[in-house]
């Protein structure tokens, strides 16, 4: 038999997946599930019974935790990324780490394709071929869900025609758990009006009484809470996120370009991931020049852009990380925050690198540094250019 590799996660599209490839194609269908923070060590288990139930032939797990976060979270977070202005690419950018991890597991047991349960309309299915044709050129890559046309409805009913059980109602929704946040997809999404209802996000709002916490970070990492620091920046993320989600922070819906050209909605939670990024960007504002920041903006912009739409491997995404990487030098301190029931606020921060100082003169108040006399000079020269221009146009009509 031709073997397949599949990217399982034990939901509805590859439950369908798994079946639909053994059964109606004839494949040894290998699943894997890489796991790059949203499964827990019941769910993986559980992951693994379901597949065993399916008849297929092996289901390994990749943990890649720790990888997806030095490969892309932590640019996330220098960069200050929210896909406009709103999303904190919190799934999407997993298929960049997942999609490497398989095709790594294909070429090492020799597998003749590789499989994905991506639908037709979405972004997911450039991200994983993108990366697949780039590094396994030769092997054929299965989505029987895009090729099919199939319906969330047309799946479900084909899963019930082969015994199989599990919580369809529950499989309305799409939902796609990881470290830097969790996407929602249902009814709602598909309409422009409409949100999400509550008992769609996967936290329930639990707490009302207002927290504040502390974040601390060193040349750019998330490194601490609450004066307590963790061994790797993932924990702190996983930390947080335990503390602020049942606030029910990190709730939105974004609406944006897919890279096959059609608008798009997806709801999401991701509490720790923008309490980070805002965090984190309040100490930039405080710790870097005007111009690195001009210029972090600009290239931020476009490798968010660049990543959400899969092209990971083109070399100028590390070019721009080299950048990136080298702006956080200074970027370290304390940000405090405070937690309230779905919002929070940045209440300051505390640096050794804060430009913010007194003893150079206080913003509106005083000055120490430069004479009256000195600003009128300073101001007849950077507006000079402007004036002429206004003179010359005023005498010539």
């Amino acid at each position: 038999m031709k073997k397949v590799v599949l990217a399982y996660s034990g939901g509805l599209d590859t439950t369908f997946c798994g079946l639909y490839l053994s059964k109606e194609l004839g494949y040894e269908v290998h699943a894997v599930l890489v796991n790059t923070g949203g499964f827990s060590t019941e769910e993986l288990k559980a992951a693994d019974t379901k597949s065993q139930k399916l008849g297929i032939a092996s289901f390994t797990v990749i943990d890649r935790l720790e990888e997806f976060y030095e490969k892309v979270i932590k640019f996330l977070v220098f960069g200050n990324i929210l896909k406009n202005q709103t999303y904190p690419l919190s799934v999407s950018t997993e298929r960049i780490v997942q999609a490497q991890a398989l095709a790594e597991y294909a070429k090492a047991i020799g597998a003749d394709a590789i499989a994905h349960g991506s639908t037709g309309a979405g972004n997911d299915q450039v991200r994983f071929d993108m990366i697949f044709q780039i590094l396994l050129p030769e092997i054929e890559i299965i989505t029987p869900i895009r090729d099919l046309k199939l319906s969330r409805e047309q799946e479900i009913d084909f899963l019930k025609t082969q015994g199989v059980e599990m919580d369809f109602e529950k499989s309305k929704y799409s939902v796609n758990k990881g470290i830097w946040g969790t996407s929602v997809g249902g009814a709602e999404t598909l309409t422009s009006d409409q949100y999400l209802p509550d008992d769609a996000f996967p936290t329930p709002i639990s707490k009302t009484e207002a927290e504040e916490i502390s974040l601390t970070f060193k040349n750019g990492a998330f490194i601490g809470l609450n004066d307590k620091d963790f061994t790797h920046p993932t924990e702190a993320i996983q930390a947080l996120e335990k503390i602020a989600s049942p606030f029910g922070i990190g709730r939105d819906i974004h609406v944006g370009d897919t890279i096959i050209g059609i608008k798009g909605r997806v709801g999401f939670e991701a509490a720790a991931a923008l309490i980070i990024i805002k965090a984190h960007h309040l100490l930039e504002k405080h710790t870097l020049t005007k111009w690195q920041i001009f210029w972090k903006n600009q290239l931020s912009e476009f490798y968010g852009n660049h990543l959400h739409e899969g092209h990971y491997l083109d070399p100028v995404m590390r070019n721009i990380e080299a950048m990136l990487l080298d702006s956080q030098e200074k970027v370290s301190g304390k940000v405090f925050v405070k937690l309230k029931p779905e919002h929070f606020i940045l209440k300051g921060i505390e640096s050794v690198h804060d430009l913010m100082s007194s003893e150079f003169g206080s913003y509106g108040e005083m000055n120490l540094g430069w004479t009256a006399d000195d600003v009128k000079g300073f101001t007849k020269i950077t507006g000079n250019q402007t004036a002429i221009y206004h003179q010359i146009n005023k005498e010539n009509g």
